[in-house]
């Protein structure tokens, strides 16, 4: 078959999560749903805040004239001008209308950030662990992907950072709260790394632009506030989507928004509303648009994934697991109780329990739990982790 060589190595290597989803599928079809306990998909069961159905109602009851036809590609303005309105507040920085352009969810905005500023063999550089499919985005538009790697606490390696930019670096990804770790890069961390980028940047004579991809933004434990990178650094472009804040993964609604200090931001933007267009998202959904507009300060009840967090966390120290407690989202990422996890992902297969291994993260040796489920499920996996700890500790 006239599969491109590259689409045909990408698929071979594509995403181990969306494998054990589909392993799900199959083991629930033979051993009956309520003995299999899925927690490889990052796909919550919570349903969306209350003031979502409220504004979908009122829109059905009362239709706008024209709201399903095309609207200039950038978005709505007056959508755009309550997420700007938003990142005002929450920033301090003066965003405007101007700075944000809806988009096709998360996934969708990074590929337009990445085709915007990307010529072929430009180098995007990915922080371990990190989501899968940050490597294809990246060979999407020609660039190459360049991976770092983490200390304590799954935090990034700014050495091992500083040594890897080059002259070719164009954007460095951000991802916090992280997937797949949970960890939440605190204000110390992101104002060293804006420092090392303004430092090689100056160095190297270029431009390295910060794509911070946040959909887990305002999914953070503990009281623990939230570090916006683009208060330190102004060449920083945000990606978000409300699949996680409003329980919505299925409607694809998000947005990009360009630092208001960035230099050259028009141009930007320019290109980003153009990329949206050229690689067929042509703009983002014109019903979530009208509906997220008045949701920006609403979130699902965050409560009910930290007493998942906990829930989970105590479950596996007990069984004896080394775990990192996650500070935000709802992923955990324990260490493998042997060097090679698919020996645990199998035994905790034996025991119908589904988790992804590390190295689909870019960190074999490690497991991901997704425990955006219900407590059901986490309950019913707890036994499966004990007995695949016991197992694999056995000589």
């Amino acid at each position: 078959m006239a599969i491109a060589a590259g689409v045909r190595k990408h698929m071979a290597d594509s995403s181990w999560i969306r494998r054990m989803f589909e392993l799900g599928i199959k083991l629930k079809r033979e051993r009956g749903e309520e003995n299999v306990f899925d927690l490889s998909l990052g796909n919550p069961v919570m349903e969306p805040p209350a003031e979502f159905f409220d504004a979908l109602r009122a829109y059905v009851d009362a239709p706008p004239a024209g709201g399903h036809r095309y609207m200039p590609n950038a978005g709505y303005p007056e959508t755009r001008a309550a997420v700007a309105g938003a990142l005002a507040g929450d920033t301090g920085l003066p965003y405007e209308p101007q700075h944000v352009m809806m988009c096709v969810g998360a996934g969708g905005g990074i590929n337009v950030v990445l085709h915007a500023l990307c010529d072929p063999g430009d180098e995007v550089v990915v922080l371990a662990p990190f989501f899968a499919e940050y490597l294809f985005y990246a060979a999407n538009h020609g660039a190459v992907p360049v991976v770092v790697g983490c200390g304590a606490g799954f935090t990034p390696d700014l050495a091992e950072l500083g040594s890897k930019l080059t002259a070719r670096t164009r954007v460095v990804l951000l991802n916090s709260p992280n997937n797949p770790s949970g960890a939440v890069y605190g204000a110390g961390f992101v104002a060293e790394l804006a420092e090392l980028l303004e430092r090689r940047g100056a160095e190297l004579g270029t431009e390295i632009y910060l794509l911070s991809d946040e959909p887990y933004r305002k999914i953070i434990f503990d009281g623990a506030a939230y570090p916006f990178p683009q208060a330190v650094y102004p060449r920083t472009v945000t990606v978000t989507s409300h699949s996680k804040d409003l329980a919505l993964p299925g409607e694809r609604i998000g947005y990009v928004a360009l630092s208001p200090e960035l230099p050259g931001g028009e141009e930007l933007m320019d290109a980003l509303v153009f990329c949206n267009r050229t690689l067929g998202f042509v703009n983002a959904p014109a019903l979530m648009q009208h509906l997220v507009r008045g949701l920006q300060g609403v979130t699902v009840d965050v409560g009910d994934y930290q007493a998942k967090r906990d829930y989970l966390h105590g479950v596996l120290v007990d069984a004896g697991y080394d775990v990192f407690k996650p500070g935000g989202a709802f992923y955990m990422f324990p260490r493998s109780p042997v060097d090679d996890e698919m020996r645990l992902v199998s035994a905790l297969q034996e025991h119908g329990v589904l988790v992804v291994p590390g190295r689909g993260f870019g960190m074999p040796g490690y497991f991901r739990i997704s425990y955006c489920v219900d407590q059901r499920v986490l309950e019913g996996a707890a036994p499966g982790f004990q007995a695949a700890a016991r197992a694999l500790a056995a000589p």
